[in-house]
C-alpha cells in the first residue's frame, strides 16, 4: 500500500505484499526513470519527466506511463541539449505532485508488486523531495535496482552507465536521456539480469532479499 498524507491521509492501495517464496517469474513490477533539471535535487533542481514500463512474468510489456512535469523554473540549456526537453514541453505539464499522483495510479491499475530502476535510489529521492516540497510523504514500495543485481553477478566490476550494461548483457537500448526510453532500456536489462540470477539458483523473492543482505549487510528487501 502506498500512502501520501497532508492533514488527511490519502491511501493508494497496491498489490498485497508478496510471499517470500514467490518465484521471480510471477512478479509484476513497474520499472521507472526520471529526468530532472540537474542533480542538486536537495536544493534547486526539479523533476521534469517520469517514464515507466511494466514487467510481468519476466517479460517487458507494452504497458507504459509517461508525463512531462512543470518544474516551476527554467530548464538549463545543457539539460535541454542532453534530454531534448524544452520549455514548451513542460509549460502546460502538471506540477510534480499531480504527476507523481498519476504515476502511482498507473502502478495501482497495473497491480504492481513494487518498482525497479537503474540507480533506483536517485529516482526515489527525486520523488521524495518533490513530495516533501508540498509537505507530503509516502510509504516507499519495495524495489529492485539493476546495480544490485550487477554487483551480485560481477562483484569486482566498476559502476558504469546504463548503456554500457545494456551492451554487456546484449539487451536493447532505447532513446537515451528520455525517461520512457531509459525506463524501457532498464526494463529489458533488468529482465536479463533476473534470468541470469535464476540460472545461478536465485529464483524467489527471498533469494533477492539475500542478495541485498549479502551486499549491504542488511535485510532490506528488494521485493
Amino acid at each position: 500500500m502506498f500512502m501520501f498524507w497532508k492533514k488527511k491521509n490519502r491511501h493508494f492501495h497496491m498489490a498485497q505484499p508478496v510471499s517470500m517464496n514467490t518465484p521471480l517469474s510471477e512478479l509484476t513490477f513497474t520499472v521507472f526513470d526520471t529526468e530532472t533539471t540537474g542533480f542538486s535535487i536537495q536544493k534547486n533542481d526539479r523533476l521534469i519527466e517520469i517514464g515507466a514500463v511494466q514487467v510481468e512474468g519476466l517479460e517487458v510489456t507494452d504497458k507504459t506511463f509517461h508525463t512531462f512535469v512543470n518544474p516551476s523554473r527554467e530548464i538549463p540549456p545543457h539539460i535541454t541539449e542532453l534530454t531534448g526537453i524544452k520549455e514548451e514541453d513542460v509549460r502546460d505539464a502538471p506540477p510534480a505532485f499531480e504527476a507523481i499522483h498519476d504515476f502511482y495510479q498507473f502502478m495501482q491499475r497495473e497491480k504492481s508488486d513494487g518498482w525497479g530502476g537503474h540507480y533506483l535510489s536517485f529516482d526515489v529521492m527525486v520523488l521524495k523531495k518533490e513530495l516533501q516540497r508540498e509537505k507530503y510523504t509516502f510509504a516507499e514500495p519495495m524495489g529492485i535496482d539493476t546495480l544490485d543485481l550487477i554487483g551480485f553477478l560481477n562483484p569486482t566490476g566498476d559502476i558504469c552507465d546504463l548503456e554500457h550494461y545494456a551492451k554487456r548483457y546484449h539487451t536493447t537500448t532505447f532513446q537515451r536521456h528520455s525517461a520512457l526510453g531509459d525506463a524501457k532500456t532498464t526494463a529489458h536489462l533488468l529482465v536479463a539480469l533476473l534470468r541470469h540470477i535464476e540460472k545461478k539458483g536465485k529464483k524467489t523473492v527471498l533469494d533477492l532479499i539475500n542478495i541485498k543482505r549479502n551486499e549491504y549487510g542488511t535485510v532490506t528487501p528488494v521485493f
